[in-house]
């Protein structure tokens, strides 16, 4: 093991006495990190460095939904589970990341997940790469621009009864379907007012005929008590197209709405390996 090495190879992610191949889909966190528009900058100080003590200890100020993350269902709809109330079963299990390829502004339909390979089934984890992550930075075309989830979407995972649903979108809605346009903390002109003008100018259609719904696909799928990752990333493209097992445990927050996560797919090519029994030897 190399661990205690900073820089240390990764190839061990690959390649350990487990058998098994870890995948992180997490994109890096830290100083800088890119923000969702309204929210404020990521804050680090550093209250001990090797320097001045001879120990580190940073202090971290930050919303949770930040990065990649998971969304709990008490985020948006009112009366149902926080972070902390979530069973542990629902961050982890098999499930699939399959291709949906979209371009600017472009909405995921429910034909769209129903024709993905491989095929997304009741209980799995579901993650979706549409090629966003690429994009992924402190910038609009990440921000503003991205493709989607909207209502119909929600509606197909909830039917279909999945356990958890992840994106390489800035949210688990359209950018239109969110506070970005005119909807909730967004009202009346949308926090982009810019980013608006230009899609009506654009497409010749009003944002709230296209959008008429505030986050949707959030409110679908969270409350049936499935939660969502935003901003997958890392490793998502070494893994599209194959059926995987994921963790992505959060945080034991009290009456949290969310939790920065880090998303791990694991693949056991030999399938040899096993959880233990639980039996004394």
């Amino acid at each position: 093991m190399t661990i205690n090495v900073r820089g240390a190879d990764y190839q061990e992610n690959l390649d350990n006495d487990m058998g098994l191949e870890f995948y992180d889909l997490s994109h890096r966190w830290g100083l800088g990190q890119p923000c969702w528009p309204y929210f404020e900058d990521v804050k680090i100080e550093r209250l001990h460095s090797m320097a001045k003590s001879g120990v580190l200890t940073q202090r971290i100020t930050t919303v949770m939904h930040s990065g990649t993350h998971i969304d709990a269902p008490g985020h948006v709809v009112e009366g149902t589970a926080f972070m902390d109330e979530v069973p542990l079963p629902h961050f982890f299990g098999t499930g699939v990341v399959v291709s949906i390829p979209k371009d600017r502004w472009e909405v995921i339909t429910a034909d769209d997940l129903e024709n993905a390979r491989p095929e997304i089934r009741e209980g799995d984890i579901a993650i979706v790469n549409t090629g966003w992550h690429r994009h992924y930075g402190d910038n609009q075309t990440y921000y503003a621009y991205s493709p989607g989830f909207y209502k119909e979407a929600g509606e197909w995972f909830a039917a279909r009864k999945v356990k958890m649903v992840g994106t390489d979108t800035q949210a688990l809605d359209h950018p239109l379907g969110t506070a970005i346009a005119p909807h909730g903390p967004g009202w009346p002109h949308g926090l982009m007012p810019h980013v608006v003008r230009q899609y009506e100018e654009e497409t010749g259609r009003a944002v709230l005929d296209d959008f008429p719904e505030w986050e949707p696909c959030h409110r679908a799928i969270l409350s049936q008590g499935i939660c969502g990752i935003e901003n997958v990333g890392g490793d998502i493209d070494k893994v599209t197209g194959m059926r995987v097992t994921f963790a992505a445990f959060p945080w034991r927050w009290k009456e949290g709405d969310g939790c920065i996560v880090r998303l791990v797919a694991m693949v056991d090519r030999s399938g040899s390996y096993r959880i233990e029994t639980g039996e004394a030897s």
